[in-house]
């Protein structure tokens, strides 16, 4: 079994995301946003690694239920 990337770099931004957007989301309304023109950053970017985190995830999960088909010119064994 060989391990698909997809599924740490997922659950690496799941991580990281939900730090920021928590944080962010504590932070409304806070001065340090005045220099973003008051748009919260933190929850925004925060949001977005959620989801491009979770995209990874599923698809690194969903590549794992799909067989792959054994190399052209191998031959198995009829007990296995």
């Amino acid at each position: 079994m060989s391990l698909d990337l997809r599924i740490p770099m997922g659950l690496m931004f799941l991580i990281v995301g939900a730090i920021l957007a928590i944080y962010g989301f504590f932070t409304r309304g806070s001065a340090i946003y005045s220099r973003s023109s008051g748009m919260d950053i933190n929850l925004i970017w925060g949001l977005v690694m959620l989801v491009f985190g979770l995209t990874m995830f599923l698809l690194g999960r969903g590549a794992d239920k799909h067989p792959k088909a054994p190399a052209e010119g191998t031959t198995r064994s009829p007990g296995h």
